[in-house]
């Protein structure tokens, strides 16, 4: 008689978040430590293909594949046999926010489990998507909850009682391509996602954590500077005020500096190591003599200070919405993070500064990797996947012995064929 296969439960594997990004996909791990700590294992990355725009995947087959490599990868180096679920971050230009509740009568008043506080998440996701179908729900944070009339921001503990249960969320919302072609491209990989978060999510679990909740309680705005959008969020007591995406980030400013007649990659490095956010923080005027592209020859000179106007002028472009809103809250909220890979830009804490009345402090991560991590995983490109791991060890302790979710068959007979003839 042929033994009942034994079902593999999330528990058993380590922690894994995916982020899908214009230079293509990243995947970290890591293994919780203690409460908000974390170790990260690696990083693995792959960029060859161009699967994203702006925060939306464009080609899931080729998303489907990188997403197999990297994980593929990350297997190797854990030296684990199979990775098959991740958790995943989502985002795009058309992410909004949305308030929506949900209501219990629990018949008699007892705990509140966790299945009941799941099955309202749900309801909450269905009323949003039935009333738009063109909208697709990307996450749920909840705000606070109603415990028989008595509001509450915490999360109810095991040992609250009630009769009536009521949830109140922040919906973060968007055209529904955002999420079916990441959910596409992972049944195209023969891959699960396990829980996905949005970016602002993630990014404020993880200033929540690193201040004690003291600021994220008393107000915050969040600037993402990421390659093709930046994104503002602003939040108070559990309450996000305000949600935008503008479709342009640090890649922009590098195709300007790339106009000069430079290629992309000389671009990015001339902004990277000679860039600044304005010519008035150039301290000394270097003259650099750079190789121009092929088609116009010989060999360019370009001034530090000539760099800095052409990212200032293209900075002021990006940033000018997102400093208007600001604007208006700035007497309300305190801090402003800064964050994302293009927040490393030479100057950029200090032009904003100058923008604004509100404290702009740099948005770290430091305190949640534990002092073994090496020194790389610091970096604020890896913040949001840091808060992606945070929420997801967090999501485990509540949903314990959970099977692994099963991707779509046929798309993962499909993936495996053509990776198989592609090797070959």
């Amino acid at each position: 008689m042929s033994k009942k296969k034994q079902q593999t439960t999330t528990e058993s594997l380590p922690l894994v978040a995916i982020e899908l990004g214009s230079s293509g996909v990243r995947a970290m791990a890591a293994r919780r430590t203690g409460a908000d700590m974390l170790h990260i294992l690696g990083v693995e990355e792959s960029s060859k293909f161009p699967c994203v725009d702006r925060g939306v995947v464009t080609q899931s087959s080729n998303a489907g594949f990188m997403i197999v490599e990297v994980l593929r990868l990350m297997s190797n180096r854990l030296m684990v046999a199979d990775l098959p679920t991740a958790f995943v971050l989502l985002g795009g230009r058309s992410m909004k926010t949305v308030q929506v509740f949900a209501k219990r009568d629990q018949v008699h008043k007892r705990e509140i489990p966790q299945r009941l506080l799941d099955e309202m998440e749900q309801e909450c996701k269905r009323k949003i998507e039935e009333r738009n179908p063109g909208v697709a729900v990307l996450g749920l944070v909840p705000a606070f909850y109603v415990l028989d009339g008595i509001e509450q921001d915490e999360k109810p503990s095991p040992e609250q009682r009630a009769l009536w249960v009521e949830a109140h969320y922040v919906a973060f919302v968007g055209r529904k391509e955002l999420e079916t072609q990441v959910q596409k491209s992972f049944d195209q990989a023969g891959k699960s996602i396990e829980r996905a978060f949005v970016r602002p999510e993630a990014l404020l679990s993880v200033f929540a954590a690193e201040d004690g909740y003291g600021a994220v309680q008393d107000g915050c705005a969040v600037l993402d500077f990421g390659a093709q959008t930046t994104t503002l969020s602003i939040f108070k007591g559990n309450e996000y005020l305000f949600n935008k995406v503008v479709p342009q980030g640090g890649l922009h400013i590098t195709r300007v500096i790339e106009q000069q007649g430079v290629s992309l990659a000389l671009a990015e490095k001339l902004k990277c190591q000679y860039g600044y956010a304005s010519a008035a923080q150039v301290r000394k005027n270097l003259q650099m003599k750079v190789p121009a592209i092929p088609e116009v020859g010989g060999v360019l000179q370009l001034s530090s200070e000539e760099l800095a106007y052409t990212i200032s002028f293209k900075l002021e472009e990006i940033l000018k919405p997102l400093l208007e809103v600001i604007s208006e809250y700035e007497e309300r909220i305190p801090t402003l993070y800064i964050t994302g890979g293009g927040s490393m830009l030479n100057g950029l804490a200090e032009f904003l500064q100058q923008k604004t009345s509100m404290h702009v402090i740099f948005g770290a991560h430091d305190r949640l990797l534990d002092v073994t991590t090496e020194e790389q995983f610091y970096e604020p490109k890896y913040t949001a996947l840091i808060g992606a791991l945070i929420m997801g060890a967090d999501y485990r302790d509540d949903h314990k012995n959970q099977p692994v979710k099963e991707p779509g068959w046929l798309e993962k007979f499909k993936t495996q064929t053509e990776i198989m003839f592609t090797e070959q």
